[in-house]
């Protein structure tokens, strides 16, 4: 029997092939998971215990509830400085369907979608789903991982239909600054093609740094899908809540789809959402404070050791450090971290071919494994 040729071509998740193996061991610092550390603020829970009670527990519209979609329109609205209605939003099963629905509705086999390198896996992974070719547009450290229109124009081509961009980026960190944004829009105008924007992380920026979402600029918000979840602002991975937010008719396509996908998202999740929209700014806040201590903390440890670098990262929770002077590929970096020292990162080769030579540590996790896994990996550095 023959597989999906789409299948097969999709290589496991990095991320979950490491957790995996950090499980099997014992006493192992883990810095491979992209999730908060934190808790949904107690007002959230609540109010999820409080909809099952009630017997919210049937099935939802494929769009979401009303009142949901209503309500994060009003909140993006506010956040990005751009009107949205609530007709122009979806409410998915997580960050990832808003995606996967959102690429589904505009390519057809063989359509290119370029992705900055280093990149989330799961990206490629969802464009290779939706019948489409993932194509690379190398990113550099010395530019601080952020994607440029020279870089763009290097790759582009007559089949290219969208551009997927993520800001602040995971797994570097980086953010895109004004002038590549513009530049960027200008290519997308220029082309005709679409824009997808994740930007799960909006919230978690450092330095006192402003967001500025590309759809704020002028004729980008009739070609491009804003991503976002519940997720990483607001610590509720597991409720699996996420949007997309763009021009009517992409909508519409997508929630046309979500009966064939994952019918539809728990109502009892929707209900959490809309009081962490209502009342969760304060449980951001904090939860971002100590990111900042952390992210602070990591970069100032590594500076101070031998073989590795990074810079620092101006978003997100991850920092891309550079192992290139270890002499070791990252796989080999990683596996003989996790077998020596008992401490789990992720390889950079994971997150595209312009990532060898790094690794990416997250920082979701407590300052104390911080200082004791840093501590390892020093140890480890100096044992080569």
């Amino acid at each position: 029997m023959n597989y999906s040729k789409k299948v097969m071509a999709m290589e496991p998740s990095p991320i979950r092939d490491m957790m995996v193996r950090a499980a099997e061991l014992e006493d192992v610092i883990s810095f491979a998971v992209g999730e908060p550390d934190f808790l949904p603020a107690p007002n959230i829970i609540e109010t999820a215990k409080k909809a099952l009670d009630s017997g919210v527990t049937r099935y939802t519209p494929g769009a979401g509830l009303e009142e949901l979609r209503a309500e994060y329109a009003k909140y993006l609205s506010d956040a990005i400085k751009v009107p949205y209605k609530k007709e122009e939003v979806i409410v998915t099963a997580g960050g990832m369907s808003a995606i996967f629905l959102g690429l589904s509705t505009i390519l057809d086999e063989g359509d290119e979608v370029l992705i900055s390198d280093p990149y989330w896996t799961n990206y490629a992974q969802q464009i290779i789903l939706s019948g489409g070719i993932p194509v690379s547009v190398n990113v550099f450290e010395e530019n601080n991982f952020v994607i440029t229109p020279e870089e763009i124009k290097k790759v582009i081509t007559p089949g290219t239909k969208a551009i997927l961009i993520n800001s602040p980026s995971n797994p570097t960190g980086g953010v895109i600054d004004d002038r590549a944004l513009q530049e960027i829009a200008d290519i997308a105008i220029e082309k005709d093609i679409f824009l997808i924007s994740d930007e799960v992380y909006r919230h978690i920026l450092f330095d006192n740094k402003k967001y500025i979402s590309i759809t704020s600029l002028e004729g980008l918000k009739e070609r491009t899908l804003i991503i976002d979840s519940c997720s990483k602002s607001y610590a509720m991975t597991g409720f699996r809540v996420g949007f997309a937010a763009g021009p009517k008719e992409w909508i519409d396509q997508m929630i046309k789809i979500t009966e064939d996908v994952y019918s539809c998202v728990s109502g009892f999740s929707q209900m959490a959402a809309i009081e962490a929209f209502r009342s969760g700014s304060e449980n951001r806040e904090i939860m971002l404070r100590e990111y900042e201590k952390r992210r602070n903390y990591i970069y100032n440890r590594i500076k101070g050791m031998d073989k590795i670098s990074c810079i620092k990262p101006q978003g997100a929770f991850y920092v891309f450090v550079n192992i290139k002077n270890t002499g070791l590929s990252s796989k080999e970096f990683c596996n003989r971290l996790l077998e020596e020292q008992h401490v789990a990162v992720v390889p950079g080769d994971n997150f595209g071919k312009n990532a060898e030579g790094y690794v990416r540590i997250s920082y979701a996790t407590s300052m104390e494994n911080i200082k004791n896994g840093l501590q390892r990996m020093e140890n480890f550095l100096n044992s080569l």
